[in-house]
């Protein structure tokens, strides 16, 4: 059972790095495209709802005189759309790495800065860089609810040492409903809770096999058992499985 405080401290931490973290510090940053590290401080926020999660705006600039974080990150490309070609994809100034490249690849939309869309997948490293350090279990959760929005595509192509935190997310429960295959028989805890932490596990034809709520804003642990076929969990950000490997 992690210490309260830290739990708590956490959450506040996930959401407002989420606006304050910049360009990535693991060598991969995009100076060629001109882009700058945003302060890495900002506003107490409210912790994670039991639905979206939301972020806030970009603070102002810190008491200590570091620049103001940028506006909104450009957004993640989908596979929608046309794509500007590999061999077109180039900075206005400098060169790409051989991985920012292999990053950027089927990612820029036509006519979107190729820069910007790097940028957004090193904020997202940044983002992660910090929060692992601050506390794990969130830095995962984060993953597991989408706060931090294409992780896994910018872990893989950008900061692979945080590839573990990927894996141990693919097998976390954000809070929401999950029934059929995506209910996994084990332990788990709760990662960063609210204080109105819920959840309820119901087997066949609805019947309920353990249900519990926390008002202390403290991890908790769980088991789901095999027979379980419904999974709801309200207000305790997300469960991660115990014993995965970090």
């Amino acid at each position: 059972m992690r210490n309260p405080f830290l739990a708590g401290a956490a959450v506040v931490m996930t959401v407002a790095v989420l606006a304050a973290c910049g360009s990535s510090a693991d060598g991969n940053g995009p100076e060629a495209a001109g882009a700058q590290r945003p302060a890495a401080s900002g506003p107490s926020v409210p912790g994670p709802s039991a639905t979206t999660p939301t972020t806030p705006a970009p603070p102002p600039a810190s008491a200590t005189g570091e620049p103001a974080a940028p506006g909104p990150s450009a957004p993640a490309a989908t596979a929608e759309g046309p794509k500007t070609p590999s061999d077109e994809i180039t900075p206005a100034t400098g060169t790409f790495t051989k991985k920012q490249k292999e990053y950027l690849e089927d990612r820029v939309p036509k006519g979107m800065d190729p820069a910007a869309v790097l940028q957004t997948g090193q904020e997202t490293c940044d983002k992660l860089r910090y929060l692992v350090k601050v506390d794990r279990d969130t830095a995962v959760g984060a993953i597991a609810t989408e706060e931090i929005p294409d992780a896994p595509a910018a872990v893989a192509g950008l900061c692979p040492q945080h590839q573990d935190l990927v894996d141990e997310a693919a097998y976390a429960y954000a809070d929401g409903i999950h029934t059929g295959k995506s209910v996994r028989p084990g332990v788990y805890r709760s990662a960063s809770p609210t204080t109105h932490c819920s959840w309820q596990i119901e087997g066949a034809g609805g019947k309920e096999l353990a249900s519990g709520a926390s008002d202390t804003g403290t991890s908790r642990k769980i088991t789901i058992p095999k027979s379980a076929v419904t999974f709801t969990s309200t207000g305790c950000y997300a469960w991660l499985a115990e014993g995965a490997q970090g």
